[in-house]
C-alpha cells in the first residue's frame, strides 16, 4: 500500500524527542485536512476535536497544578524561614553547604517565666499550651520590629541573638536591650484568662560575645549556637530577678559607648561556672537611644 510521503514526514515529526520541535494538535490537523483534499470525514473531524479538547482541559489542569503547587512552594518557604535565618534557608534550598561561621560579637538573650512550674500545674495541659502561645505571640512581634533572631523556644524560656548572621556592627547590643525592656512592660497587663488574679512575670538576662553559628542535623536542621558567651548570657538569666534585665559587664560597657541606655552596677555575683562577676540592671532606654524599628 502506497502511504502518502506528506504523512510519512508528519509522523516523525510527532515522534521526534525534542516536544518542542512536535508540531501542535491544530497543526497536525490542518496538515492532516490538506492532504485528505478537505473533503468532510465525520470520524476524521470527531477525533481530532476530541484531541483538541483533550489538549486544551490538560493545559488548563497543568496550569491549576502549578497554581497550587507555587502555593505550596510558599507556605514551606515561610515555615522553614520561620526555622532558619533567611540567608541559611536560602543555601540549604540551593543544595549548598552551610560552614559554621565565627561572629566576633553579638548579643545573646535569654528570659524565662518565673515559677512557670508552679502556675502550670494550676493549669490543664491545654491551657498551658495557650498561655504560651499567647505570651509568645506578644514576644514575637515585638521581635519582628528589631534586628534580632529568635533562635529557639524551649518550654518558657526563649532564646534570641543580635549581630548574626547579619552583622549589624554595636547595633547588636541596643536590638537586644530595647527588646528586653518591651518584653518585660508588655506583660505589665498581660492576664492569663483562667487565672486572673495571677500576674506573669520574666527573668531576663543577656550578655555580649564571640558565638560559632551553624547547621546541626538534616531531617530537623536547627540553626545552633556554640561558645562560652552562651553559657554566660544563661547565667545570666538564671541569675535575674523578677521583672528584672540582667546583663554583663561586657554588654554594659557596649551600651555605655552605645550611650541611650540607664543602668546600675549590681555588684559582684557569684556565678556558677564563672566564678564573681561585676553585673549591671538595664533600668529604662532614653529616647535617643532606641533603635531603628522595622516596620510590621
Amino acid at each position: 500500500m502506497e502511504i502518502n510521503p506528506a504523512l510519512l514526514h508528519l509522523i516523525r515529526d510527532c515522534w521526534t524527542e525534542r516536544p518542542s520541535e512536535r508540531p501542535t494538535i491544530r497543526e497536525v490537523y490542518s496538515q492532516l485536512r490538506g492532504m485528505n483534499n478537505n473533503r468532510n470525514d465525520n470520524l476524521m473531524d470527531h477525533v481530532f476535536n476530541v484531541l483538541e479538547s483533550y489538549a486544551s482541559t490538560l493545559e488548563d489542569e497543568v496550569s491549576e497544578r502549578m497554581k497550587e503547587l507555587v502555593e505550596e512552594k510558599k507556605k514551606s518557604d515561610v515555615l522553614l524561614y520561620r526555622m532558619l535565618p533567611k540567608q541559611v534557608a536560602d543555601k540549604l534550598k540551593l543544595g549548598q553547604t552551610v560552614e559554621p561561621e565565627t561572629f566576633d560579637m553579638v548579643t545573646l538573650f535569654f528570659s524565662d517565666v518565673v515559677s512557670f512550674t508552679t502556675l502550670a500545674s494550676k493549669c490543664t495541659p491545654l491551657q498551658v499550651v495557650n498561655l504560651l502561645n499567647d505570651l509568645y505571640t506578644i514576644f514575637d512581634s515585638i521581635i519582628d520590629q528589631h534586628d534580632v533572631y529568635k533562635v529557639e523556644t524551649i518550654g518558657d524560656g526563649y532564646l534570641c541573638v543580635s549581630g548574626l548572621p547579619h552583622r549589624n556592627g554595636k547595633e547588636h547590643v541596643r536590638h537586644i536591650a530595647s527588646m528586653s525592656l518591651l518584653f518585660v512592660g508588655a506583660l505589665d497587663n498581660f492576664r492569663v484568662p483562667h487565672l486572673p488574679t495571677e500576674q506573669i512575670r520574666i527573668r531576663v538576662g543577656f550578655h555580649s560575645g564571640s558565638v560559632v553559628a551553624g547547621v546541626v542535623g538534616l531531617t530537623m536542621p536547627r540553626y545552633c549556637l556554640f561558645g562560652d558567651a552562651v553559657n554566660t548570657a544563661s547565667r545570666m538569666e538564671s541569675n535575674s530577678k523578677p521583672g528584672k534585665v540582667h546583663i554583663s559587664s561586657e554588654a554594659n560597657q557596649l551600651l555605655t559607648e552605645l550611650g541611650g541606655f540607664i543602668t546600675e552596677p549590681r555588684g559582684e555575683v557569684i556565678v556558677k561556672g564563672k566564678g564573681v562577676m561585676q553585673t549591671y540592671w538595664l533600668l529604662s532606654m532614653l529616647e535617643h537611644g532606641a533603635p531603628k524599628l522595622k516596620e510590621t
